[in-house]
């Protein structure tokens, strides 16, 4: 007997529990009916004198049709024209950006810049030590000194030479001898200036100049670092030519043209621009399928290079459902309006989707010409807030 009593009483606890959950779902469903308005009490209005049953767009409802004290306007879901806009991913970057190195092995003997820095072309920037081309640039200039002396003096035989030959005094092999070291006095000065152009050249590399107007984007040295043949030194960009590097897939990119005027978002900044497509580079890339575009234009103050930005490529216009946002109610997740048909308002469940001004898109539940409430501000205000 013990076990079937066992069995009873299994059989019961799971009645109780099947009990409570269908009174849970029905409870649920009673208070989703609710929410929507399915026991709410519709009144018939009166008809407006010289006006039909169907009300028209922007009259006003009467309480009664609504329930509690409630007035608005009857305004109709229209139909909207929007251009469809499709995005691609790029970042921003200059289009003069120059990496500055250095061309000798030395060390960093003095620092005129840090990151952020506006300069002009020929401002120094940084100093090398040049102690050793300073030396020996004066060596260079003391061996020009001396071929001079020496093609000076070869200048004097030469005309001297010139006058004995003339008066047979000498011999002809004499006077090219003396014509000889003429011109080999006059090669090697030319030879030892050259070597001083080259030395003053090379320490015209220890003083670093800025090659554009700009903004330093970083420096990689500073004050006694040892910095060698090739090392970039400080980074620079020019801050007035700025442009968007995006890839865009080969579908949107038959879209485009060098030369076409097109939008771009910047999204730290929550602005848009416009510019124009300067480069589409004839080649996709494999992995991805994508060309990239650069776009270059004037953009506004606080760009800098590395920051995220959309391309908005322009597509084929797009219709869409549109009513007043304040004709919208949230109630938890739902999002209701109220449809009037017939001299009567009733509750019902929308989708809605982007915000476009005082509108909002109609995803679903609405038909182009159907009327919506849109309450008054006076009645909104005493409204009781749901959800």
């Amino acid at each position: 007997m013990k076990p079937g009593k066992d069995a009873f009483r299994g059989l019961a606890r799971w009645a109780i529990r099947l009990g409570i959950l269908l009174g849970f779902a029905a409870g649920v469903v009673l208070l989703v009916l609710w929410l929507a308005g399915r026991f709410d009490r519709k009144v018939a209005m009166p008809p407006l004198e010289g006006k039909t049953d169907r009300e028209a767009p922007g009259s006003t409802i009467n309480a009664a049709s609504k329930g509690p004290s409630f007035q608005g306007r009857a305004v109709p879901v229209r139909r909207l024209a929007l251009p469809r806009v499709e995005s691609a991913v790029g970042t921003i970057r200059a289009v003069h950006e120059t990496s500055i190195g250095s061309k000798l092995l030395a060390r960093v003997t003095e620092v005129s810049l840090k990151a952020g820095q506006k300069v002009r072309s020929g401002d120094v920037l940084l100093r090398l030590d040049d102690a050793d081309l300073r030396a020996k640039l004066q060596q260079a200039k003391a061996a020009v000194a001396s071929v001079e002396a020496v093609r000076a003096q070869a200048v004097v035989d030469e005309q001297r030479y010139a006058e004995l030959a003339k008066t047979k005094a000498i011999s002809k092999q004499q006077y090219e001898q003396a014509a000889t070291a003429l011109r080999s006095a006059q090669a090697e000065l030319r030879r030892a200036q050259e070597a001083v152009n080259e030395v003053q050249a090379t320490l015209d590399w220890a003083t670093v100049r800025s090659p554009i107007d700009g903004t330093v984007i970083d420096k990689k040295v500073d004050v006694g670092d040892m910095v060698s043949p090739g090392q970039i030194l400080l980074t620079l960009f020019d801050p007035k030519r700025m442009q968007l590097v995006a890839s865009v897939r080969e579908s949107l990119s038959r879209q485009l043209q060098v030369g076409q005027s097109i939008g771009v978002w910047v999204e730290s900044l929550n602005k848009q621009c416009s510019g124009t497509v300067s480069e589409i580079v004839p080649e996709a890339q494999s992995a991805s399928r994508t060309f990239q575009v650069k776009v270059t234009g004037p953009c506004p103050t606080g760009i800098y290079t590395g920051m995220f930005g959309r391309l908005l490529i322009p597509l084929q216009e797009e219709q869409v459902l549109v009513i007043p946002r304040q004709a919208v109610r949230r109630v938890g997740q739902l999002e209701l309006v109220e449809v009037v048909d017939a001299g009567r308002a009733a509750r019902r469940a929308i989708r809605t989707g982007r915000k476009l001004d005082e509108d909002v898109e109609v995803l679903s539940g609405l038909r182009e010409g159907e009327q919506v409430v849109v309450p008054e501000p006076e009645a909104a205000a005493q409204e009781p807030a749901h959800g």
